[in-house]
């Protein structure tokens, strides 16, 4: 069946980057949704032509539907879970960061579409609710995330009780050989300087931190159900190989490419087939040198946080990556230091009383509390 999809996010670099591959499979675009980039929003809109648009700030969708009177532009979090279900589409890109994405989601598995999931925080936060959701739907959520895309095609064929491990890469961010002396320097610049990838801010500082790869775990601890034990981070600067498994007779797979997130994307949309990609032929003589060494807890302790929340699971990783986001917010904008974002989160984390999970009133509840503390410390 040819995909027709729906993207929320789709002015961000996943959005953007899952329209490239649209235009290049020429596939058909029949709802987007963005925050507030209505700019580049109907950019879109005028070249794929969706037949829904929502835009999440209720002042851009007016304005925008005025700009577009011949389309439908919703609002607000309604309009969001209006496009993540769109009658019309049968696949649902989710690239809105946050757990903003989080209700989208939902509406989108109770639809019945195949997920495209670039929202690590919706697992992170309702790892249980939503693959429960989408196992009684009958829902595939395919990763695209470049590290659960590399397990997910070393994994496929094989049986879940041959795992022995899963072994996330990390690039080690901008501050990968800084002393501890030296980060206490960092700036917003610094943190944004990402070596490898080009991303939005908030994944760049997170990916700073290596709170990305802890969220990442805890993703995948979901994705593929698989104990929090059997999941590990190794620090990889060239970031070519995206991911291992290990498998209980000692082989090892690794999914090895260019760092370019077109190549996950459009894995996703074309599974369980592959087509003709974008990326030129990799280059093994120009790629020969490949190291990797295990990530500095002490340097990185929002790495080392995000492995305990993913150890102790309940209410912690909701908790973890809702303080997380505001915690970040605040270093953005300048009201508190890099190294903060690690040292206020575990003094959070360390005040946390665990809850069990198992509804989405109990989840935002969560996420609610542990912003407020967040905005606090």
């Amino acid at each position: 069946m040819e995909k027709k999809i729906a993207i929320l996010g789709s002015t961000g670099s996943i959005g953007t980057s899952t329209l490239k591959i649209a235009r290049h499979l020429k596939l058909e675009v029949v709802a987007l949704a963005a925050k507030s980039n209505i700019e580049l929003l109907e950019a879109q809109a005028k070249e794929f032509h969706p037949k829904l648009i929502a835009v999440f700030d209720p002042n851009k969708a007016f304005e925008l539907q005025k700009r577009l009177p011949h389309i439908q532009v919703l609002a607000g979090m309604d309009g969001l879970q209006s496009v993540a279900s769109f009658s019309e589409a049968n696949f649902c890109m989710l690239a809105m960061s946050g757990s903003s994405g989080l209700l989208p989601a939902i509406s989108a598995i109770e639809a019945g579409k195949e997920i495209g999931l670039a929202n690590k925080e919706i697992l992170v936060c309702a790892g249980e609710l939503i693959s429960s959701l989408a196992k009684k739907k009958g829902v595939q959520l395919l990763p695209v995330d470049s590290e659960h895309s590399a397990l997910f095609q070393c994994l496929k064929g094989e049986k879940s009780d041959s795992v022995r491990r899963l072994i996330l890469t990390a690039s080690g961010g901008p501050f990968r050989e800084k002393s501890m002396e030296e980060l206490k320097l960092v700036t917003l610049e610094h943190a944004l300087a990402h070596p490898n990838w080009k991303m939005g801010p908030k994944v760049t500082i997170d990916s700073s931190t290596l709170m990305n790869k802890g969220l990442e775990m805890i993703e995948a601890r979901w994705l593929f159900d698989i104990d929090p034990s059997l999941i590990e981070a190794v620090i990889h600067p060239q970031s070519r190989v995206h991911s291992f498994v290990e498998f209980i007779d000692g082989s090892m797979m690794a999914q090895i490419s260019e760092p370019d997130m077109l190549l996950p994307i459009q894995y996703a949309l074309t599974y369980p087939d592959r087509k003709e990609g974008l990326l030129a032929p990799y280059d093994f003589l120009k790629n020969s040198t490949l190291t990797f060494f295990p990530p500095d807890k002490e340097k990185f302790r929002c790495l080392y946080l995000a492995t305990e929340a993913m150890k102790a699971g309940g209410s912690y990783p909701c908790f973890l990556n809702a303080a997380n986001e505001v915690l970040v917010d605040r270093f953005i904008s300048g009201k508190i230091s890099w190294l903060e974002i690690g040292t206020k989160l575990e003094k959070l984390i360390s005040s946390h009383e665990v809850q069990n999970l198992l509804t989405l009133e109990a989840i935002l509840e969560v996420d609610g509390l542990a912003r407020k503390k967040a905005s606090e410390v």
